[in-house]
């Protein structure tokens, strides 16, 4: 590509002024492992990027409050070696870990992965799940939003011209709470999700849940946060009747498409299956915190 104009910033105010003064299509670059192929494949041409890899505060990952800030820019192998985040959110972890292979990992980050807006991407689900927001920063100033609020379909965002995702923000998770995350895949390495599914759950002392988030990847345009499926489980032992309620919500909300790696049927009966595997980790989990 021709006229092809890159720059590295070295802090968010450079960036901000290379976005908002850009003439013509401005993009940002985390890992650029999905834009650079987009690129090379003229699906998209822009004629700014500008790579955030040199920002800190985008490169960090910091405990806030009992909870934790972690940059957009931060690598998935950077996330996955920080043994303080992966004991406190395994079931983010999980997605994270299934973005690519090894190499990958060590060069994309969590926020290309959402901002990428891939319906079948990994780390939203859980995310999402986790009830994580983002921090998101732009010509009119700062604003936190929920990350199910980022994708608005496939490949686009609700980020207004000049915005970035700087950060996303958990929450100190309460006692007795546990989440996880998994897909299914034609194959066990370097896929694609058929269907994805995050569970977030929170009990009380008795061991009846209190909270619940699910979340559902690849049946829908965008990831699905389903109210539905965690009502059933909220006030219940978990059991094998709520369990049951819940495989019957997540496949009520599925809104998939037939292609060449899923019909709607078997996305559909997917979702309800996984929707109850994922909630038995989440509870065993919640059980040991």
């Amino acid at each position: 590509m021709t006229g092809l104009r890159y720059e590295a910033p070295e802090n968010l105010n450079a960036a901000m002024a290379l976005l908002g003064g850009a003439e013509g299509s401005a993009r940002v670059m985390a890992g650029g492992t999905d834009l650079i192929i987009q690129i090379d494949n003229e699906m998209i041409e822009p004629d700014l990027l500008v790579d955030i890899k040199n920002i800190k505060e985008m490169r960090s990952i910091d405990q806030v409050d009992g909870g934790y800030r972690v940059g957009a820019a931060v690598t998935g192998m950077e996330l996955m070696e920080h043994e303080g985040f992966c004991a406190t959110w395994p079931g983010v972890i999980e997605g994270v870990s299934l973005i690519g292979s090894i190499q990958v990992k060590g060069r994309a980050t969590v926020g290309g992965n959402v901002c990428n807006s891939s319906p079948a991407a990994d780390s939203p689900p859980p995310l999402i799940a986790a009830g994580a927001t983002a921090t998101i920063v732009g010509p009119n100033g700062s604003r936190d939003i929920p990350v199910e609020d980022i994708a608005v379909g496939p490949g686009k965002t609700s980020l207004a011209k000049g915005e970035i995702v700087v950060a996303f923000n958990f929450a100190k998770r309460p006692a007795h709470s546990g989440e996880a995350y998994q897909r299914f895949t034609p194959r066990t390495e370097m896929d694609i999700a058929v269907v994805g599914v995050g569970v977030n759950l929170t009990l009380d002392g008795d061991g009846t849940c209190i909270a619940a988030r699910v979340c559902l990847g690849a049946v829908a345009a965008t990831a699905l946060l389903v109210d539905e499926a965690a009502a059933t489980l909220i006030g219940t032992k978990v059991d094998e009747a709520a369990l049951d309620n819940l495989a019957k919500a997540a496949s009520a909300a599925c809104r998939p498409i037939d292609d060449k790696r899923g019909t709607i049927e078997f996305r559909t009966d997917v979702a309800g299956v996984l929707a109850r595997r994922v909630a038995l980790v989440a509870l065993e989990r919640a059980r040991k915190n």
